[in-house]
């Protein structure tokens, strides 16, 4: 499954922190800000996006964000009607800033259904297609490990499945957010990061892309143990293998260390009852140059923001609620799959959502995909070869949809942070859109699913992913000893390695741990490749140069020009997927790969 990237959307300047009348704005009460007529267009948008996630899911295989284009769609429909209702002489309510935020949360929270409820990996792998497609005599391919896409089961399924996710972190919704706003003044802002990654990160990570290529001369001493399995193939390789393993190695370390952390410092803010100074908890520079204006903003929106709450209690009574519920249910819809290890899957997925989480607000990448193959992976080798591919792809479902919501909330925390939403306005949005789209996504999946051949290899729905999941569970009921040789010594390496690192951020100063690259950020260009790492280094050195010709207009305008860039790249996400759609390829494209021999 393609990693997805996500990015807020700020339509007007008030939303940012310029300080133009933040403190005398009036800002609608939790429920004004969420309209009927916000609903309706959330539900066309959702609808809308839903379709284009599923072309791109079913061909290329890859999903582009469009929250960008949600929130100006959004934008657009609602201030053309209320324009148009004012000319007539109507008189209807002012569209606001928090109301077109509920409504890019809403339609986000529909189609990302789409992307986190398997219909192009995992939930497909399961289908009799795909089955065939691998081989009945393919060891471990059995058919009794066959269940082919019916719309009341997948609703079902999404129903029991992708309302956790919203529960799981909602207790550190405080911190949680606060931190992710807070990660500018690391040296990394969630939105436009890749104008603030430190250089020494940027550089080590151009550093794992030669390790890729050390790793793939090293092919015959390291990877030989995967040399006779299909699922190569599909992941170009065994390289392939090992690097994704290492990223979720780091990833991991980082996600888990600042779990951690946010825990225990919220645990001593607590026992202290410290919460009278206005500091951002994770944070390990103090900002000591802050005018009053800005801090009287801060406070304004943090007033905003904290005033409604959303209990504790009620968080945790609706997590285990829904646990229970889920953990009841799935065995019944994926018999393989025990209730025991449904149970198991919801006590650790918090911590996984955290890592997602905070992944995804560190570098805008959407990792949900590599936690759902490590649920697959484990699951499978703990069912073993009697259901373990059943239970392997069902595992993968539950995991993806608690990291994928669970990190579209706290992006959403943020945005209505910045466009003074309030946080229960944003949980509710996100629910309501969570409910469309268990409706939405499997419909407009059927659609293609009874239209097309979808996963024929002769058709134009290949459904790449679904190959590649079902393999995956395959080589998971075989266990650890198919992984490759030193994988799991090189990804302990690389836990402990991303933990050491953070340690060594927290204990040194400032003006050496701002060179001290975030494990996080390294490890995506593992995942995705290079290109990411030339993104940001292309955008380190444009911000460097800027703050050496003039530091003050750097730190006023690189915030600017990072959303400018966003959002351009976000717009375009659209035509693009259009394109697609209509089958019109670039006149030109520029392949790199290996020299020939003579």
């Amino acid at each position: 499954m393609g990693t997805e990237i996500s990015e807020p959307l700020i339509l007007d300047k008030e939303s940012i922190d310029d300080g133009a009348g933040i403190e005398s704005e009036l800002v609608p009460e939790w429920k004004d800000q969420i309209t009927i007529r916000g609903v309706v267009v959330s539900a066309l948008l959702g609808t809308l996006f839903c379709i284009i996630t599923h072309k791109l899911n079913l061909t290329v295989g890859i999903i582009p964000s469009l929250n960008v284009g949600a929130g100006l769609l959004g934008f657009f429909f609602v201030k053309s009607w209320t324009g148009f209702l004012t000319k007539l002489g109507f008189q209807v309510s002012p569209f606001t800033k928090q109301e077109n935020t509920v409504i890019q949360t809403c339609v986000v929270a529909c189609y990302g259904l789409a992307f986190s409820g398997g219909f192009g990996s995992y939930m497909i792998a399961m289908d009799e297609r795909t089955y065939k497609l691998i081989g009945a005599d393919y060891p471990g391919n059995r058919a009794e490990d066959i269940k082919n896409p019916g719309l009341g089961w997948m609703t079902g399924f999404l129903f029991v499945v992708s309302f956790l996710g919203l529960f799981s972190l909602t207790p550190l919704r405080k911190s949680t957010a606060q931190f992710f706003l807070g990660l500018s003044y690391r040296g990394v802002s969630s939105g436009p990061s890749f104008l603030h990654m430190p250089v020494i990160g940027t550089l080590l990570a151009w550093k794992a892309i030669i390790l890729k290529v050390f790793m793939g001369i090293r092919y015959g001493e390291i990877f030989y143990a995967f040399a006779s399995v299909t699922v190569v193939k599909s992941f170009d390789g065994s390289v392939r293998h090992l690097l994704v393993f290492i990223a979720i190695a780091l990833i991991l370390g980082d996600g888990l260390y600042n779990l951690i952390k946010i825990i225990y410092i919220s645990a001593k803010e607590v026992c202290n009852k410290s919460t009278k100074q206005s500091k951002l908890p994770i944070v390990n520079e103090v900002i000591d140059n802050e005018s009053s204006k800005v801090l009287a903003e801060q406070r304004k929106r943090d007033d905003i923001f904290l005033k409604d709450r959303i209990p504790t209690w009620f968080a945790a009574s609706g997590y285990v609620a829904l646990a229970a519920i889920s953990t009841a249910t799935i065995p019944i819809i994926f018999p393989p799959l025990k209730w025991y290890l449904v149970l198991v899957s919801y006590i650790i997925a918090p911590a996984l959502a955290f890592c997602n989480s905070y992944g995804t607000g560190l570098t805008d990448w959407n990792l949900s995909s590599t936690y759902g193959k490590i649920g697959l992976f484990i699951i499978a080798s703990l069912v073993g070869s009697d259901g373990g591919v059943m239970a392997g792809l069902a595992a993968c479902g539950v995991m993806m949809s608690i990291v994928s919501t669970a990190a579209d909330l706290m992006q959403d925390f943020k945005t209505g942070y910045l466009t003074l939403s309030s946080a229960k306005s944003m949980f509710v949005s996100q629910l309501l859109g969570t409910a469309m789209g268990c409706v939405i996504a499997p419909l407009t999946f059927w659609m293609f699913w009874t239209a097309f051949e979808v996963g024929s290899p002769d058709g134009p729905y290949k459904a790449p992913y679904a190959v590649i999941f079902r393999e995956m569970a395959i080589l998971g009921i075989e266990g650890f000893s198919e992984l490759p040789k030193h994988c799991l010594a090189l990804c302990f390496g690389f836990f402990i390695g991303a933990v050491l690192v953070n340690l060594l951020r927290d204990v040194t100063p400032k003006e050496i741990s701002q060179f001290i690259p975030i494990p996080m950020a390294m490890a995506v260009p593992f995942y995705i490749g290079a290109y990411f790492a030339v993104d940001m280094f292309v955008g380190t050195v444009i911000l460097f140069i800027w703050e050496r010709i003039n530091q003050k207009e750097a730190e006023d305008y690189a915030g600017a020009v990072a959303s400018g860039l966003i959002c351009g790249d976000g717009i375009w996400t659209i035509p693009s997927a259009i394109l697609s759609i209509l089958r019109i390829n670039p006149p030109i494209c520029m392949y790199f790969g290996p020299s020939l021999s003579s």
